[in-house]
């Protein structure tokens, strides 16, 4: 019996979602959505997923808070996050870096970054 892995999906566009939910699934993963950093904290906490990826720049909580809270809680802790944002700057990377993100994405980013990144976060294979 094969065990799908899932990702939560942080991302307050829906039509980024969508797409984001799409690709994902169709690499194997079973998909959870959240529209807002509040929302992607009660369904981490309730559905345990293996990677959370986060859009740092949203309404209501931000991606910043919800890493840090994610990081705060022992349930999450230890849950890979990627950061999706379109800041681009080293000084906002490592901003991503330093609220507990493990790593970041830069939108617009290609699926098969995406795909390699997820792997990578995922212990499946190693990052070039």
């Amino acid at each position: 019996m094969t065990i799908t892995k899932s990702i939560l999906i942080v991302e307050d566009h829906p039509d980024m979602r969508e797409l984001l939910g799409k690709q994902i699934e169709m690499m194997g993963f079973k998909i959870i959505v959240s529209k807002d950093g509040k929302e992607g904290l009660e369904k981490a906490v309730a559905q345990k997923p293996d990677l959370i990826m986060m859009d740092m720049m949203m309404p209501e909580m931000d991606g910043w808070e919800a890493v840090r809270a994610l990081r705060a809680d022992p349930r999450t802790k230890a849950v890979p996050i990627l950061a999706t944002t379109a800041l681009y700057r080293s000084a906002d990377l490592k901003a991503c870096i330093e609220a507990g993100c493990t790593s970041y994405l830069v939108k617009p980013f290609t699926l098969s970054d995406l795909e390699t990144k997820i792997h990578h976060l995922l212990g499946r294979y190693p990052l070039e």
